[in-house]
């Protein structure tokens, strides 16, 4: 079973803590030595971190019934952060032990919510994310992007792909922008907040019509050490290849422009589409 190390933080993280808050727990969850499986058990680890131990109830996809399993968090990334509430995206891959001793690899997207709290925030609740099964017949497009070296995609991110409910706007985006750059997707549709976050405003990621990339030909979009010029760069071409609204952490001026940044998005690039 691989055993990766846990994700930490790294530099240009806005409220680091919440973010490492949201990973112990979603490592907690589903992540357990031969014969730590079981509500009971994943109870125990909860609390073990100081959190409220029926939040393993609502574990969801990342309790399989296995003997052990084993994560790897692949990013995480704010899917909101206000003054006193956030919403964390916690991007992973886990391998699971079947009872034969074979190892089964999936994955799932969490968006864990989590409010301010002494001596630190404190989780509320979290919602793993389930994608629809695979269509009988995707889009041609799906086939391209799923074999486009260029684009990396985690396992929820590809579900929804092969499900045939992300539109093609979003698909031929990312081959375009596939291009010029390496696009590290980390949330299209599933696990991706309903709502825009702290608002009523329908997200277009539930809807198939957005995805968000959090690195850029290997370069952290959040790391200060990344140029913001290829950040940039990369926003104006996903424009360019018809976003009607892309989020970054650069502040792109235009009168009626598409471009916005705000500390949600300091951290990945949003690409959406309104058709």
């Amino acid at each position: 079973m691989p055993r990766p190390p846990l994700w930490q933080p790294g530099p240009g993280e806005i409220q680091p803590d919440v973010k490492r808050r949201a990973v112990e727990l979603v490592a907690a969850l589903g992540a357990w030595p031969p014969g730590g499986q079981g509500t009971e058990a994943a109870r125990a680890r909860v609390a073990a971190l100081g959190l409220p131990p029926a939040l393993a109830d609502a574990a969801g996809p990342l309790a399989p019934a296995a003997a052990e399993a084993s994560l790897e968090v692949i990013v995480a990334q704010y899917g909101g952060i206000l003054e006193d509430s956030a919403s964390v995206l916690v991007v992973c891959r886990q391998w699971t032990r079947g009872p034969d001793g074979s190892v089964a690899e999936g994955g799932t997207t969490v968006d864990v919510r989590l409010s301010r709290a002494e001596p630190r925030w404190t989780v509320t609740e979290l919602h793993p994310g389930v994608a629809g099964p695979a269509a009988a017949a995707p889009p041609p497009a799906v086939a391209r992007v799923l074999a486009e070296p260029r684009i990396e995609l985690p396992p929820e991110a590809a579900a929804d792909l092969r499900s045939g409910t992300v539109h093609d706007s979003v698909l031929e985006a990312m081959l375009r922008l596939a291009g010029p750059y390496t696009l590290s997707v980390s949330v299209v549709r599933t696990g991706h907040p309903l709502d825009v976050f702290g608002t009523t405003r329908p997200s277009d990621h539930p809807l198939g019509r957005a995805f968000d990339v959090w690195r850029i030909d290997g370069l952290a979009v959040v790391d200060p050490g990344t140029s913001r010029q290829l950040v940039e760069s990369f926003m104006r071409d996903a424009a360019a290849a018809g976003s009607y609204n892309v989020g970054g952490p650069v502040a792109i001026p235009g009168a009626g422009n598409r471009f916005f940044t705000d500390d949600t998005h300091h951290d990945h690039c949003h690409v959406g589409f309104n058709h």
